[in-house]
């Protein structure tokens, strides 16, 4: 059977109600150590959860005598084209080897990202206008601002392939998660599975807080070592409908 590469509204619902870490821990579960992209941060930490499936751009060092200024006149240069066919409801993940001495895009760019329904934006560098694009209505993560242009350190190549962004593997297609916490990656034909256990791990971590909160000790609790602590969790699935 063909693994599920695509995105349900099921599963995107599902997973824009759990945390990136409790989807850490079901990955972990499934042997899955290195999902989360390290060392990138949300521009506005307010904004809503980022779900959507990756879209991908490649940077590779920049060599100068090919990346002047002049390459943006070519409608056809990768990192404009990238921006014009990523999908709507996708996320926009960009390989920039880690590398934020230099832009991987800026505010006009991005805003055209939002403009065309695409779901946010990740990069492993840095943005220019950082700020501007914090107040855009898309989720964008990146590691801190950066001023100088792209051309600078990047040189854009590969669209849609895949890449490694904060030492996180990421094929196009597969389900990029990000909150408070960070971006992580869930490979596509698990998207559904994890999204599920999630959705049950988080309701049995409200229930834990709620016990917590009520001044019970985690003791038995967390994990559920005590089989009273499955017998009260059923009672307050049904009393709270979860």
């Amino acid at each position: 059977m063909a693994p599920n590469t695509k995105l349900t509204s099921e599963t995107r619902a599902k997973l824009k109600t759990v945390s990136t870490a409790t989807i850490s821990t079901a990955l972990f579960k499934r042997g899955f150590r290195n999902q989360m992209i390290q060392d990138v941060h949300a521009l506005d930490p307010a904004k809503p959860t980022m779900v959507g499936e990756a879209f991908t751009l490649r940077y590779i060092p920049a060599r100068e005598d090919l990346n002047p200024l002049s390459v943006f006149q070519d409608r056809a240069h990768p990192q404009r084209k990238a921006v014009e066919e990523c999908p709507p409801d996708a996320v926009f993940v960009i390989d920039s080897r880690k590398d934020a001495r230099a832009a991987s895009a800026g505010s006009i760019l991005v805003t055209r990202l939002a403009k065309r329904g695409v779901a946010g934006i990740v990069t492993d560098g840095g943005f220019r206008d950082a700020a501007e694009i914090s107040r855009l209505d898309i989720p964008s993560f990146h590691n801190r601002p950066s001023a100088p242009t792209n051309l600078t350190c990047h040189q854009a190549l590969d669209i849609n392939v895949p890449i490694g962004c904060g030492d996180a593997p990421v094929w196009p297609g597969d389900v990029i998660v990000g909150d408070t916490d960070g971006v992580i990656v869930i490979p596509a034909d698990l998207a559904d599975d994890i999204a599920n256990e999630a959705v049950e791990m988080t309701a049995f971590e409200d229930f834990v807080t709620e016990k917590v909160n009520e001044g019970r000790s985690i003791l038995g609790l967390y994990p559920a070592t005590d089989p009273q602590t499955n017998v009260d969790f059923a009672a307050w699935r049904k009393a709270n409908g979860r």
